[in-house]
């Protein structure tokens, strides 16, 4: 009976139906599992190959290109550069905003601005300084100066400052985006952290900010941009990381924007290299308290023996710079061989940065071979300008 009961018992053939196809099914998808990854493997050798193809005729091919493109490229540039020197912009009754207004550049271009019958929007945090800015534009020719007391890090008083920009005046030709501050102090000997975030707040956003808002109406008057980075976006001055990375952020920024905007406003990026301001007088935002200090030890150990430029012939330079409308502005002009340095030979850059700044950790700036150097050779006299052998600076 159990014999018999085996050859009448049926097979099971659903079951073995369902799992001769879930084998199936497993098989297919595992070659299709090869497949993709076959054509992946290809795929990415394909693009290692190109890789090497560029790595090997990219250096070439560019420096040939170069070659034959960089002189005609130049002398184009400077047949522009001769006919927007002769048909330079003029601002007799256009409305510019300078923001910074209180001290340094951005005091002296409001001068500069005001000589040639702009009307001006002149902004910044200090009431009594500003005012007496204003005043003397006014007395340099200006026909119409608007005061506004605002800090920039704050993005209200941005949408405030365009507000009443356009109220009063009803358009907005230049904007100049001048208002920045500086640190000093090692990264490492930071106590609190959270002191640099005021140096990004006024150097990067500040102008970012302001710019955005002034966006629709600079559009309508097919008006300028003027942003104040510095030659600090490409060296590596030790102490000074966090502003030297708040001023890369701002050229990097502005040049970008100039893509976007196209030939609707057009954008000047000024790189100063030293000028006479409150920084180059040595005033400091420090890490370790978040304190603004006036220490002219510590200016003497960052400037050396650099000379520094006058500050009425910096404003110049600029406003002139934007009136003909250049990409580019590095004043003094001789400080833009630095980015060269830089570019071909940041090795030795670096070595000389830290052979004459760098102190050993725990000792002070003040004991750096820069300071020294100016102290035994007294080239501060010569090399400084009179403005900046007083600590004093103005405060309200």
């Amino acid at each position: 009976m159990p014999c018999l009961a085996l050859y009448t018992t049926k097979p099971p053939t659903k079951q073995i139906a369902f799992k001769s196809i879930f084998i199936i099914s497993e098989n297919l998808r595992t070659s299709q599992n090869n497949i993709f990854i076959c054509c992946h493997q290809l795929v990415m050798l394909g693009v290692n190959l190109i890789h090497k193809f560029l790595n090997l005729v990219a250096p070439p091919f560019t420096f040939f290109s170069l070659c034959l493109f960089l002189p005609p490229f130049y002398l184009f540039k400077s047949f522009l550069s001769v006919l927007s020197s002769i048909f330079s912009e003029n601002v007799n009754g256009k409305v510019v905003l300078i923001t910074g207004a209180s001290s340094g550049i951005g005091e002296h271009l409001a001068y500069e601005y005001a000589k040639r019958g702009a009307r001006l929007v002149l902004v910044g945090r200090r009431e009594d300084s500003l005012r007496e800015v204003v005043d003397r534009a006014s007395d340099r020719g200006s026909p119409d100066v608007l005061m506004v007391r605002a800090d920039v890090s704050k993005v209200e008083d941005c949408k405030r400052i365009v507000d009443e920009t356009i109220n009063h005046f009803g358009r907005l030709d230049h904007l100049v985006n001048n208002a920045g501050i500086t640190s000093l102090g090692r990264l490492e000997e930071a106590t609190d952290i959270t002191n640099f975030r005021a140096i990004m707040d006024t150097n990067f956003w500040g102008s970012v900010y302001t710019t955005r808002f002034a966006i629709p109406h600079l559009r309508c008057s097919k008006g300028k941009i003027v942003v104040l980075s510095s030659a600090a976006s490409w060296l590596p001055i030790p102490r000074q990381s966090i502003y030297n990375a708040s001023k890369a952020a701002l050229l990097s920024m502005y040049e970008t924007l100039r893509i976007e905007f196209g030939p609707n406003i057009q954008i000047t990026i000024v790189t100063p290299g030293y000028i006479e301001s409150e920084l180059t007088q040595g005033k400091f935002l420090m890490s370790d308290d978040g304190e603004m200090i006036v220490d002219q030890d510590l200016r003497d150990a960052q400037v050396s023996a650099t000379p520094v430029g006058s500050v009425e012939g910096c404003a110049k330079a600029i406003v002139n710079s934007v009136c003909r409308g250049d990409r580019y502005l590095t004043e003094p002009e001789w400080f833009g061989v630095t980015y060269i340095w830089k570019v071909f030979c940041p090795e030795l850059l670096e070595w000389g940065y830290r052979l004459m700044y760098v102190t050993r950790p725990g000792s002070s700036a003040k004991e750096a071979p820069s300071k020294k150097i100016l102290d035994y050779t007294g080239a501060e006299n010569v090399l400084y300008p009179e403005t900046l052998h007083s600590p004093e600076v103005k405060t309200d």
